[in-house]
């Protein structure tokens, strides 16, 4: 089994380089990017399992810009790690509905547990929206169905007429 693709969006190049080398020890493989523009080019092309992202980037758009529109676009889960902590900042976050976030400096076993649970949980609404998709579907033919069983207007009439003559022979 291969392992998880993670998309690192860090702009540190020395965090980068620290964070790719714990994901390696924990046994996934990964990439990184260092912005927020090229992690919105790459991700689409890349088609990680998930993007571990920093808040704070250059450019145009930050970490949390950034993840909304990864969600919006690819459905991949995204993960903050960042060394911001503050009230604001959080609460910016849980608009990008991301599947976890860890402060920095952090934890390799903590961060190795928010990734496994952040996989778990994406791979379990996959396959609950899949499941619910095939149950519309479903009852979309069984509706569909019960509407060509439906007798249309003046049917049940000629129907009756023919059932008469045959029950009630004159």
């Amino acid at each position: 089994m291969t392992p998880p693709l993670i998309c690192v969006v860090e702009d540190e190049g020395i965090v980068a380089a620290d964070i790719k080398e714990c994901l390696g020890r924990l046994g996934y493989s990964t990439t990184t990017v260092s912005s927020g523009s090229e992690a919105l080019a790459r991700v689409p092309e890349l088609l990680p399992d998930l993007v571990l992202m920093d808040i704070m980037l250059p450019g145009r758009l930050d970490g949390i810009e950034t993840a909304i529109e990864i969600r919006e676009r690819c459905q991949i889960p995204v993960v903050f790690l960042t060394a911001h902590a503050d009230d604001a900042t959080l609460t910016r976050a849980k608009t990008a509905k991301p599947f976890g976030y860890i402060i920095k400096p952090f934890e390799e076993r903590g961060l190795h547990t928010i990734i496994e649970l952040a996989l778990h949980k994406h791979r379990m609404d996959r396959s609950e929206q899949q499941h619910a998709e095939q149950e519309r579907q479903l009852r979309r033919r069984e509706v569909h169905g019960r509407q060509d069983a439906v007798p249309r207007k003046g049917e049940v009439t000629r129907h009756a007429a023919a059932l008469e003559e045959v029950l009630l022979p004159q």
